[in-house]
Parts: C-alpha cells; structure tokens; sequence
C-alpha cells in the first residue's frame, strides 16, 4: 500500500482520483445534471486508466507481454460487459449492438493506430510477434463474417422470419465461443512458443510486486466499470448539448471512453518499444468483444432479457467491421511497424468518425 501511495503523490496525472468520489456524489445527489455528469466522469476515467496501465505493466513485467496484454484486454472489457448487461436487462438492444460494434472498430483502427504512431515517433521502426497479430486478426475476421451473415440474409431475402435469425444467431454464437476457446489453447498452451515477445522494452520504473498489482487491477476495473455506467448514462443527453449525433456517441464517444485503460496501456507500451503488448491490447480485446463478449451477450439476452436478441447489425456497422478487421490483416503482415503506419489506420477511423459525426439525425442507420 505504500508504494500505491508514493506512486499517486508522485504523479500529479493521478490527483485527478479525487474526481472518483465526486463524481459518485453528484451522480446521487444531482443524477438530472447530465453535462456535469459526463465532464465529471470522464476526469475520474483518466486516473483510472494510468493507474491500469502501470499496473498491466507490472503484471506483464512478471508474466511477459502476451499474458500481460490478455489480462488487460480482459480486466479492460470487463467495463463493456457489465454497461452491455445493464442495457440487456432494460432491452435496449441497439445501445448493446452499437457499443460492441465502436468498441471493436475503436480498438482495432484508433488504439493500433495511435500505438503505431506513438512508438514509431520515438522508435525509428518497431518489432512485434507476426504470429500472434495474425491470429488475433485472423481470428476477429472470423467474428466480422459471423456478423455479416445474418445481416446479409436479411437484407437479401425480406421474407427471413425473426426465429430463423434469433437459431442461426445462436448457433454461430456457440460457434464463436468454441473458436475463441480453442484460439487461447492454442496461443497459451500447446504452441505458446510461437507467441513470445519480439519487442525489447527499455527500462523503465521499479514494477510494482505481483500481489499489488493484481490487487489494483481488480479495484480499478470495478470503479471503472462504475465510472463508465454514470459516463454512459449522462452521454446521450450531453451529447445534445455538444451537438453530437446519436451514431457518433456510440460508435465514437462511448467507445473511446470505454477503452481508456487499455489505451493507457496500449500506448505506454509503445513508447517504451514493448510493441507486442500494445498489439496484444489492442487486438485482443477487439477480437475478445467479438468472438466471446458478443455471443455471450446472444446467450444472456435469453435469460435475463425481454426477448432474443441476434446478431443482426445495420449494414454501416457490418461494413466498419469488416473494413478494421482486413486493415487490421493488412498491417501486421509484416511484423514491423513505423509511425507512418499508425497515420494511415488513423485515418482509416477517421474516416468513420467523420462521417458519423455528420451524418444528419434523420440518415441514421439503426439496427432491427
């Protein structure tokens, strides 16, 4: 405890925690006052997240880089989950199919992207493991397709009934959960080899001792978790006053917010050329909320939601979707990176963004 407590005096990034109580105290005492809301929990997520990052960087200090990245993707999805379940049980399906589908399209273009383009700034180029980023893109590949299926037999045939859907969804979603169960076998235990780190990381501060930085993970991702659900709550309405789309708030704005942690992580990484534990964040959480957090979520909504939810999207997601999951392909052929080549997955997000943040309210594509 008391080198969580040096820690937080010396940095003075994390006196931004007093933000945390505050921020659940005008959520009890003024839960109307929605801007205030949103500005208040976006200050306490920041904390949270350089918090999770130093102690990620301490658990992949003792574990390496591949585990180190797993664990974060997983602690850092953790906040989707618990704000896709809040959202199962009152129904709201499309705020669930918008939030996986920004977290995945965020994850893959925004958090590889600016990992790219923030280590190969101080770094001249960069080495990560071709293996592991393969597989977790050829593995969030696999999701995207299992996501364009129904939504295209949909659009092709308008006569497809509800229950064909809702069987054809869970089938695939079983499918999903056995692919990615099989992935991490395959990645943890009888070829782990294959996975380890390429990247030499530069010397940095003393990690924290295993047991405390297990112990902060744990706390953080719950307070951020409890963070995000206030965040979530007071976006739609703060959104109006910024002047921002319904779209853009969920495909852009919740999503980025969602993820902060494991941008923390992501990018401190990188700049200090432990690129494979960026790569493993940022594709590993992506191909998680695809292959595991999605159909988890088809599966819950048949016992604590209103009705069956399916993994039907709107045709804008679908296409997001599958254009980051083939960027992601085409970018880590290599197993080298330069600063040039985060511009250019950036400005592939970008280009989403953009275009959701101009789209007209009347022009929204929303899922069935």
């Amino acid at each position: 405890m008391k080198t969580l407590l040096k820690e937080i005096r010396g940095n003075p990034l994390l006196w931004l925690l007093a933000f945390v109580p505050v921020v659940f105290g005008a959520a009890r005492f003024k839960p109307e006052a929605h801007t205030l809301l949103f500005v208040l929990s976006v200050l306490a997520i920041v904390p949270l997240a350089a918090l999770l990052s130093h102690a990620t960087e301490s658990v992949a200090a003792k574990t390496g880089d591949a585990v180190g990245g797993l664990l974060n993707a997983t602690l850092g999805n953790l906040t989707e989950l618990v704000i896709a379940l809040a959202a199962l049980r009152a129904g709201e399906y499309m705020l669930v199919k918008a939030s996986v589908a920004g977290a995945i399209v965020t994850n893959t273009l925004f958090m590889l992207g600016a990992s790219f383009l923030l280590g190969g700034l101080k770094h001249h180029t960069q080495e990560f493991n071709r293996v592991s980023a393969r597989m977790q893109a050829g593995m969030l590949f696999l999701a995207t397709i299992a996501l364009l299926v129904p939504s295209a037999i949909v659009e092709a045939d308008s006569g497809t009934h509800a229950e064909f859907t809702n069987k054809l969804s869970v089938g695939f979603a079983v499918l999903l959960i056995a692919a990615y169960g099989l992935g991490m076998l395959f990645s943890l235990k009888t070829h782990r080899e294959l996975f380890g780190s390429e990247s030499h990381g530069e010397e940095g501060e003393e990690p924290w001792p295993i047991g405390l930085a297990l112990g902060v993970l744990a706390g953080v991702t719950v307070l951020v978790a409890l963070v995000s659900e206030i965040f979530v709550e007071s976006v739609q309405e703060a959104a109006v006053s910024f002047g921002m789309t319904q779209a853009f708030v969920g495909f852009i704005v919740v999503a980025l917010v969602g993820a902060a942690a494991e941008m923390a992580s992501a990018f401190s990484g990188a700049r200090k050329n432990r690129l494979d534990l960026s790569v493993g964040i940022a594709l590993g959480s992506a191909s998680q909320i695809a292959l595991f957090v999605a159909p988890v979520l088809v599966l819950l909504s048949y016992v604590i939601g209103p009705t069956p939810m399916n993994l039907q999207f709107w045709p804008g997601a679908v296409v997001m979707m599958l254009v980051a999951a083939l960027t992601a392909s085409l970018v880590t052929n290599s197993g080298r990176s330069a600063w040039f080549g985060g511009v250019l997955v950036l400005m592939v997000y970008l280009v989403f963004a953009i275009t959701l943040y101009l789209l007209p309210p009347g022009g929204q594509a929303t899922p069935p």
